[in-house]
C-alpha cells in the first residue's frame, strides 16, 4: 500500500483492508510504503497490527511506481499486489480479485472503472482525462486493456518478481510499463473486475502532473518501441520459472535496500 500525503485517510483505510482480509480467512501480510510523506501520516499507523503490517520508510519522494516496486519486492505471498491508501477506492474489493485470480489464474487481475458493473463516481474533467489517455496507450502500445490506471491489481508473485526485475517507471506511467512489459515476458492473461470508485476531491492530479504522465508514456514508448529495449538477462521465464526460488528484496532496479527503515 503506496502513500504520500494521504493525512487521516491511510490509518482507517489500512484498518478496512485488514478487517477484510482478515475475514477472507487466508493468511495475509501488508507492506505499507512511505513514499518520503512530510504530512507525518506514518505515525499513525506505527505499532499497529504488527502481526501482519511492515512499514517502509524512506526520503525524498521517488513517486509512486517506485513505492510500488518496492513493497512488491518485500512481500512474500502467493499473490501479490496493491491498492490506493486514500480510501477511494474501496479495499473491500480485495477479496474479489483474489477469488478472481484464483479462479481464472491470470498472471493480472485488476481494478477497472470501465468494466461493465463498475461504478466510479469522477468529476466529468477526471472522466475525459482517463479517456483521452486510454486512447494514447493503445495508439502508442497497442494494448488492449481498458483502465490502465486505477489503483488496485493483483499478480501471481512469479509475475510480481519478473516485474520487479526489470522495471523503470518511477511515477505514473508505471501501470501502462506493468502490463506492457507483462506481455513481453510472456505474462498475457488480464482479468478486469469492476470496482468503484468514490473520489473525494474535484481532482488530484494537476495539470503539471497530467504533462508529466504523458511525457513519461511517450518516454516509455521510445524505450519499449524505437530502441526494442532488451530484458536483462536472468528473468524467469514465464510459467516455467520456479516459485519460491531467489531473494526478490534485492532483485528490483532501484528498489530501496539499504535507505529503506523497515517500520
Amino acid at each position: 500500500m503506496p502513500f504520500y500525503n494521504p493525512g487521516p485517510a491511510l490509518r482507517p483505510t489500512i484498518e478496512r483492508a485488514v478487517a477484510v482480509l482478515e475475514g477472507a480467512a487466508r493468511p495475509f501480510e501488508i507492506v505499507a510504503v512511505c513514499d518520503g510523506a512530510t504530512d507525518g501520516s506514518e505515525a499513525t499507523i506505527e505499532g499497529s497490527w504488527p502481526e501482519v503490517l511492515t512499514t517502509l520508510t524512506y526520503r525524498p519522494n521517488r513517486g509512486k511506481g517506485f513505492a510500488v516496486r518496492a513493497g512488491m519486492a518485500r512481500a512474500r505471498g502467493r499473490l501479490v499486489g496493491f491498492i490506493d491508501a486514500d480510501g477511494d477506492i474501496p479495499p473491500e474489493v480485495l477479496p474479489e480479485l483474489m477469488a478472481r485470480a484464483e479462479e481464472t489464474g491470470a498472471d493480472i487481475v485488476f481494478g477497472s472503472k470501465r468494466a461493465k458493473g463498475a461504478t466510479p463516481h469522477l468529476p466529468w474533467v477526471r472522466r475525459a482525462a482517463s479517456s483521452g489517455y486510454r486512447l494514447l496507450v493503445r495508439a502508442l502500445f497497442d494494448l488492449e486493456v481498458a483502465d490502465t490506471q486505477t489503483g488496485v491489481k493483483l499478480f501471481r508473485a512469479e509475475v510480481a518478481r519478473a516485474l520487479v526485475a526489470e522495471m523503470t517507471e518511477e511515477r505514473f506511467a508505471f501501470d501502462v510499463e506493468m502490463f506492457v512489459l507483462a506481455r513481453r515476458l510472456g505474462f498475457g492473461s488480464f482479468v478486469e473486475v469492476p470496482i468503484r470508485v468514490d473520489k473525494r476531491y474535484a481532482s488530484t492530479i494537476s495539470l503539471g502532473e497530467a504533462r508529466s504522465i504523458v511525457v513519461d508514456t511517450l518516454k516509455l514508448f521510445f524505450r519499449f518501441r524505437v530502441r526494442r529495449r532488451t530484458l536483462r538477462a536472468g528473468t524467469p521465464s514465464p510459467r516455467g520459472s520456479q516459485a519460491g526460488q531467489g531473494d526478490p528484496t534485492h532483485a528490483g532496479r532501484g528498489v530501496p535496500d539499504q535507505d529503506v527503515d523497515p517500520g
